[in-house]
This record gives structure tokens, sequence and C-alpha cells, in this order.
């Protein structure tokens, strides 16, 4: 992908946030160029130390940004991700390479591909890895060929199949594999996909793109040798007004179980995602859908909507992200990034940038409307001391605070209930046209309400100067009721700083409420704010630099500021121990 704007999301309803920008003083070009008059140099923590996480991925210093090609290799996880080993702004991009044995715990080694030959002079960019027959990797990737941007599609192969790190990895001088025709633009053309097979035993791959506004992922099929691609007819799929797609993933989902599927997969019961990452909104969106295996064609369902208002993997500080099958638990992972909200002065000054969320389960919820996402089982054995609350009444104004654990690295999941749905607010029909996050910035964590909005302070200082709430909200529309869900950074942090991001995040949760029950999982990790509502229905992902609530001086409370008494069934908090990274 090219990079990048400030924050993964500054791009999202370019009318409404031009004003943000006007109002806020913030200019910020693709090329990371920041207006520096606009910028406070003052910095109230030493961010280098008390903003980095502890089990979130990131390298000890610079700026990373998207997964690259994860793959599961005869025992071994490899994440390849984008990497500036010069300094904390984009930039110098090569693939760096670290290996795991639980996906949580991380060996780093030497960059796999850095820009070196003519088809990548000017660029190792994004890209995907294939396991051919005979259990031999190939990496496919997006090289920039001159000063123009040119983009091709590369690929590289391990320099020696015993070692069991792939540490080395060769570029032939055959590349590029594929060249973008006239009627593409060569500027715009990036990041392929994971290979498939069809059942005619030809591969095919997608590529990002778009034309006159419209988004689209170009179709190349190659024969049985992987070298030699042609340009299908039609694209796979493509929308009007969305804009340029990157970092494409395509991947069938089951419809009986839990389990993930080999890319290749065409069996029964299965339907198709297609996700792109949203060149405009910064935001990663995705369908579910029919793939028409006979025309090569993608036909999303009548129930996602194919657009800006559709669904999203994460609503908050989430890009990039990419799939791949975990063939040693039969699951499908989901691999992301998570930029800063921070400004490129105090991204310099620290000396890093980016982190990467928790590795997720991915999966096709019963309804088959959507998908669902849980942090990977492996992330537990990071647990520590724990904490456990229960039936715990909370009336409207009261919260209660969470002691006993490290609540700045902490892991909380809890269930909520209540006795009525009464009174849930109406929803207002003025809203209709709204996304998720403005209801939340009009209804937030402090303006009392019917049924909600009742959650989660964390990263909370001793008297509420700084706090990121996450929380419901349930509203009645006609004879339905909306769970909006929030992860609203707004209060997060004393930094005065005009260019620093403090969004509030939201999302509908699609949640029967017959039990009268919603359950909230918290990753907290010093700067970085991981949610997962109603068992991963919806998840927010939030960035947030607090002054007063780091380390030990952090606190976490259970709040409730709707009329309707709200009971904590069970909360389980655990401190977690740092992940080995490096």
């Amino acid at each position: 992908m090219e990079i990048l704007r400030r924050s993964s999301s500054l791009w999202v309803l370019p009318i409404l946030l031009l004003c943000f920008f006007i109002n806020n003083g913030v200019f910020v070009d693709a090329s990371h160029k920041v207006y520096m008059h606009l910028q406070s140099t003052t910095s109230h923590v030493d961010a280098s130390k008390v903003h980095r996480t502890g089990y979130h991925f990131q390298p000890p210093k610079n700026w990373i940004n998207d997964p690259n090609g994860p793959m599961y290799y005869n025992g071994v996880y490899h994440l390849f991700y984008q990497y500036n080993p010069k300094g904390a702004i984009w930039g110098n991009i090569v693939w760096a390479h670290s290996v795991s044995k639980d996906l949580i715990n991380w060996i780093p080694l030497e960059p796999a591909i850095y820009p070196s030959k003519v088809f990548d002079k000017y660029g190792t960019w994004s890209g995907s890895a294939t396991i051919l027959p005979g259990n031999k990797p190939v990496i496919l990737y997006t090289g920039i060929v001159d000063g123009n941007k040119t983009q091709v599609q590369n690929y590289a192969i391990p320099a020696n199949m015993s070692d069991p790190y792939l540490r080395k990895w060769i570029k032939p001088d055959n590349n590029p594999l594929i060249v973008a025709d006239k009627t593409i633009n060569k500027s715009q053309f990036r990041d392929p996909t994971t290979a498939w097979m069809g059942r005619d035993g030809n591969w095919r791959i997608l590529v990002g793109s778009v034309r006159n506004h419209r988004g689209k992922v170009i179709m190349y099929k190659s024969n049985k040798n992987f070298m030699k691609w042609t340009k299908a007819k039609h694209p796979l799929h493509s929308a009007p007004g969305t804009g340029n797609w990157e970092c494409p993933d395509f991947f069938p989902v089951s419809l009986k179980n839990k389990d993930g599927l080999d890319t290749s997969y065409n069996g029964k019961d299965i339907k198709h995602v297609l996700k792109v990452s949203f060149d405009v909104t910064r935001f990663d969106h995705y369908t579910i859908g029919t793939y028409d295996t006979k025309k090569d064609q993608y036909f999303p369902d009548s129930t996602s909507i194919d657009g800006w208002k559709g669904l999203r993997l994460d609503y908050g500080n989430y890009y990039a992200s990419k799939t791949f099958f975990d063939s040693g638990k039969n699951r499908r992972i989901l691999l992301g990034w998570a930029n800063e909200s921070d400004t490129v002065d105090n991204d310099v000054r620290k000396g890093w940038a980016g982190v990467h969320p928790i590795p997720r389960k991915i999966w096709l919820d019963p309804s088959g409307k959507q998908l669902v996402q849980w942090p990977v089982q492996e992330l537990e054995t990071l647990r520590k001391k724990k904490v456990q609350l229960n039936n715990k009444k909370l009336n409207k104004g009261e919260k209660v605070e969470i002691k006993g654990i490290t609540v700045a690295q902490a892991d909380v999941e809890v269930i909520f209930s209540f006795t009525s749905l009464d009174k849930a607010e109406p929803f207002d029909p003025s809203w209709a046209d709204l996304y998720a996050q403005d209801v939340c910035a009009i209804k937030g964590s402090t303006v009392q309400g019917g049924l909600g909005p009742f959650g989660l302070l964390t990263l909370a200082s001793k008297n509420l100067e700084e706090y990121t709430p996450v929380f419901f909200r349930i509203f009645k529309a006609h004879d339905k009721y909306k769970v909006l869900m929030c992860s609203d950074a707004s209060r997060s942090s004393l930094k005065n700083e005009t260019t620093m991001y403090k969004p509030s995040f939201a999302g509908y949760v699609d949640v029967d409420l017959v039990d009268k029950k919603l359950s909230l999982r918290s990753l907290i990790d010093h700067s970085i704010v991981e949610s997962f509502g109603a068992g991963g229905k919806t998840c927010i992902t939030s960035r947030v630099y607090p002054t007063l609530a780091i380390f030990d001086k952090a606190h976490l409370f259970a709040f409730n500021n709707g009329a309707e008494r709200i009971t904590i069934e069970t909360l389980n908090a655990w401190s977690m121990a740092n992940a080995k990274l490096h």
C-alpha cells in the first residue's frame, strides 16, 4: 500500500473532516510532510517508554505499517511487515520478518525483501504469501520501478528450503510477473493477494486498483507453473464512488462452523469474503457474497452494503489487514495495523510509530450476515494476576473501580445485564444518515441516557481528567433496538497538540437482546485499547496517549450513566505479562 496520512481514520467523510482540518489546523499529505508551524513541540511525557506496548507487536524502534504475506509453514508462523529501518516516519520500506510458534512471542530476523533490483528499486510494497504444491512458499509483492511510482507485481522464493525460519529470500531475474496494461493506472496498482487455484487447475490472484473513482480488484490467472499471468476479462468485483482499493483479501468461510478454510477451497456450504482497504476512508471494509467460479466474478449478498457505509473489520484505528489460513489449527487468522494518532514530531521524538493489534481468529457469524473476530487463544498465556467481580449493581451515575491488577496492561472480560428494555432512548431519525461514530460524538459516555451508556473507563486518571471509555448505549427505533458501541478517545489525553487525533470511534452491534445481556472484552496496553463487543461481532481499536493515567497511575472503572440499573454479572480482569518481541 502507499502511505499514508497521520491517522488511519482521518479521511472518513471528507466533507465533515475537512471542517475538522480547517478548525484544528491539520494539513498532512501522503508523503508524510507536515506543516511544522502548526505543531506543538511540547512533550508532556517520555512517550518512547510510557506509550510503548507490552504485548502488542512492534519492533524496538522505527516505523511499521502493513502486515505482509503472513503464513503458517512447517510449524512456524511468519510475519512480514512494512518497515522503515532508518526512522519513525514512512519511507525506505523493506519487508521486515519475524517468526513465532504462538502468534504472540516473536523472533526478529533480517529483512526478507528490500529494494535491490530494477523491478523494485524504488520500493518493495505490500503483498501476500502462497503455499504452492510440494509445500513450496512463494511471496508476491508490489515493486516500484521509478520515481513516478509505477507499480509492478513481483515474486520471491526462499533461498534455502531447509532453513526452518526461511531467513533469506531470492528475487529471480524473470521479474516482474505482472505489468499494468494501458487500461490500468500504473501508480494505483498494488498489493497482490494470496493466490487460489480454481477447479480448472489455474491459479488466480487479485490486485487492487481504481478507475474513475471506481474501486476494483483486477484478476490475473496463471497455469500451474505460477509464472505466466494474464489479466482476466473482467475485474472480480468493483464499486462506484469508493476510490482506490488497497490491500485486497479474498477468502472462503464456512456456513457450518468456525473452522477456517484454505484459500483455494471451493466446496459446499461456503460463502466468500471480499475485504478491501479504502484509500479514501482509511478503513477496512468487507462484504460477504457468492463467488461465481464460471464467470470469475464475485457478487455481494443483498445484506452486504457495497461501499463506505458497509461492514468494517474494525470501527477504529485498524487498516491494511491480511488474513491467512492456519493449517496447524484449522483456523483463519486476521492481522492488521494500528497507526499512531499522535503528531509526527512526537513519533520522531519517541523513535517509533505503529503497532499491530493482536492476531484474531475470524469466522462467519451463524446469521451469515457478518464476520466475528476474537483474539487468538494463545494470548491467554500472558494472563497473570486475576481479579473478579460478580453480581455488582450499578445505578445511574455509579461506577466501581477494578483494583488489584496492572490496569495499564490488562485483559478485561465483562458481562453486563439489565432487567428491562423499556428505558431505551428513541433513536433520532435525523441520525439515520450519520455514521455510528457521529452518534457517539453526540451521545458520549457522560451524556446521561435511559439504557446506557454503560461500560468501562480504561486508562483513566484517578480524578478522571483523562480516560478512554468503551461503552454501550441502546436505542429504540420503531419496533427494533439499536445497540451502539463506542470507544471514545476525546478525553483520553491532556495533551493539547492541535494535530493529535482523538476521535469518538463507534459501530452498531447486530445482537439479539432477548437475554438482556451484552458482553465486552478490552485489551488495554498503554497506548492501545482493542475492544470486542458481543463476543466479537463489533470490534473497535483506539490509540491513546495519556499523560496522567500511565503505569501504576492508571485506573480502570466500570460505570453506568443510564437510568436503567445495570448489573455486572461477571467481570474477570488479568494483568498481562510482556510478550517476547526482540
